[in-house]
């Protein structure tokens, strides 16, 4: 199964399409002359009687309002079913048209669909694709003849890059982690590296830069295989609606994002020396999901979420990061995603698919540079609740009118990412498309943990009796008190996961529980009170934030070890 970014074929040599017409490499360097329209078709997945396939149209000539696409097999291949376009076969022609939600085709623009089909024999890829009547030229996928190099090199993106792989154990967090008493039990576990200004790229206060880690990558990484997480988090205008993880960059500073931090993060990435490793991009937390949630005339609404919204620099960013990014062949991007307890609700999970496939094709990125999706990344979210679903009914209720669910779809993050998975491919993403859900603190386990359903009296009493997560509300984000170390990291953990993760290191703080001074434009958020009373963004709940708590990102002693006492599964 492949993921790689689609070529472009700027340095194709001189194709002639059925008319007869020749379309020659542009002697300026500068791409292809006069190609009307490219073609990337991939085989994802082959077995010995089907396949899935994969396929994106660039349009290069007019924009268009809607679209046909077709070729001709050369063997038995039978199209079986699809998504993100109507087709239809009579023989070996096959016929791809729009959907009614994706036959805008800008000049420029780049539409995918894709589907399932069986065969016998060989299942050769289509000789000729004709978009609208007019012959494009085809890139056969990779080692094709038309199908030029990535700007970084050959691609070695596997198709889960967990899978037979170690992850980077940071030694900085190590050592933080074994400095407590008990912390040696999980100071070897793997855990994300944040690069949350510019100057950590070269590493900041004596902490480690990147080439730093990296470097330290290459040496843990021996003769196997080895992932190593980074978080891309300095958006301009940052965590619009939480003051404790505003960052250095103001609303407008959308150059000096792209050009003091992700140019030089793809500069390191991209060096040769570090072709061997498997770099995991989770690409700017809680931002696409705030343009849904927390603007406009809804209760949630936040001033700075609007001006985030209006000047498009979210989209702008996100978009900018992945097409450079992703132009590193051995770099695997995950968008984030949020987590149930903020997009669950039906009026949020769409929308948000769709704004993150906007972002995703902004600032010359495609589809083709988002490798995934993670969620609950730095949340709490409950991995699976047992003890009820959203389709019981207690006293007359279901469980969704109870206070806790709230007409929320999904009670729990494995429920939550496997379904969002599938709506993120309905909207127009690559259906190989793999999830990675953060358990870093949200085992809940110790002495509270149920172990069973609570009463009956009332559907109130039976998801708070039975519930895993010990919130006051699932809106709540900032050092949860009671909150424990989740699963530990594992490939390939369920249907559509790649990975239980770590991203968010355990012990760092979410934020300050007061104002404190800093050079790291971090602000003072409420939510981090513990006497906080809340809003409507949890409901009006409190806050259950620890007390005495440093800065987002610093050590926070006395949540470390509340994590590991109340750790699920429980810590040997």
């Amino acid at each position: 199964m492949s993921r790689t970014r689609t070529a472009l074929l700027a340095a194709m040599a001189l194709v002639a399409g059925a008319t007869g017409t020749a379309f020659a490499v542009d002697p300026g360097g500068t791409g292809v002359a006069a190609v009307p329209c490219t073609v990337d078709y991939k085989i994802q997945n082959q077995w010995s009687t089907g396949f899935t396939a994969a396929v994106t149209i660039t349009n290069n000539s007019a924009a268009k309002s809607s679209w046909s696409l077709k070729w001709s097999y050369a063997g038995n291949q039978k199209v079986t079913s699809g998504w993100n376009a109507k087709l239809s076969q009579s023989g070996a022609a096959v016929t791809a048209a729009n959907e009614s939600y994706n036959g805008q085709l800008a000049t420029g623009g780049s539409v995918s669909f894709g589907f399932q089909g069986s065969y016998s024999g060989s299942n050769a890829i289509p000789a000729t694709f004709t978009l609208d009547g007019v012959t494009c030229n085809v890139d056969g996928g990779p080692g094709g003849p038309t199908d030029p190099p990535d700007p970084g090199g050959p691609s070695n993106r596997v198709n889960n890059p967990y899978e037979g792989a170690k992850v980077y154990v940071n030694p900085e967090w190590s050592a933080n982690a074994a400095a407590e008493p008990g912390g040696s039990r999980v100071a070897n576990q793997p855990t994300g590296v944040w690069l949350d200004r510019i100057a950590a790229i070269n590493g900041a206060n004596g902490k480690m830069g990147l080439r730093a880690h990296l470097d330290e990558a290459l040496r843990q990484k021996g003769s196997g295989e080895l992932v190593v997480q980074f978080v891309i988090y300095n958006l301009p205008g940052r965590d619009c609606s939480a003051l404790a993880s505003n960052g250095e960059l103001k609303a407008d500073e959308i150059g000096r994002y792209k050009t003091e931090y992700i140019d030089p993060i793809k500069a390191i990435l991209a060096d040769p020396k570090y072709a061997s490793l498997r770099i995991v991009t989770t690409v700017e937390i809680d931002s696409l999901p705030n343009l849904v949630t927390n603007t406009g005339s809804r209760p949630t609404a936040v001033p700075q979420c609007d001006v985030m919204k209006a000047n498009g620099n979210y989209v702008k960013g996100v978009g900018y990061a992945l097409n450079k990014l992703g132009d590193v062949p051995n770099v695997y991007n995950y968008v984030d995603a949020g987590h149930h307890g903020w997009i669950g609700w039906d009026d949020n999970f769409g929308p948000t698919a769709t704004i993150m496939k906007e972002a995703a094709t902004a600032e010359g990125a495609t589809v083709n540079d988002v490798h995934g999706f993670i969620t609950n990344t730095a949340n709490y979210s409950a991995l699976k609740e047992n003890n009820f679903t959203i389709n019981d009914t207690v006293a007359g209720k279901s469980v969704r009118e109870s206070k806790w669910v709230d007409w929320n779809r999904y009670t729990d993050e494995l429920s939550y990412a496997q379904a969002f998975r599938n709506q993120l491919v309905s909207t127009g993403f690559n259906s190989n498309i793999g999830m990675l859900i953060d358990t870093s603190r949200n085992g809940w386990g110790g002495t509270a943990r149920p172990t069973g359903p609570g009463a009956t009296t009332s559907v109130d009493t039976y998801v708070d009796g039975g519930r895993y997560d010990r919130r006051f509300n699932a809106g709540n984000w900032c050092n949860q008190s009671g909150a424990g170390l989740g699963e530990r990291p594992k490939a390939a953990p369920a249907a559509g996961i790649d990975a239980y993760v770590w991203m968010k290191p355990p012990g760092e703080s979410d934020g300050a529980s007061k104002q404190i001074p800093n050079d790291e434009g971090k602000g003072f958020d409420r939510m981090c009170d513990p006497t906080y009373t809340g809003n409507p963004r949890n409901n009006n709940n409190m806050s259950g934030a620890l007390p005495d708590a440093p800065l987002s990102g610093h050590w926070f002693s006395a949540q470390f070890r509340q994590l590991m006492q109340n750790a699920y599964p429980p810590l040997s």
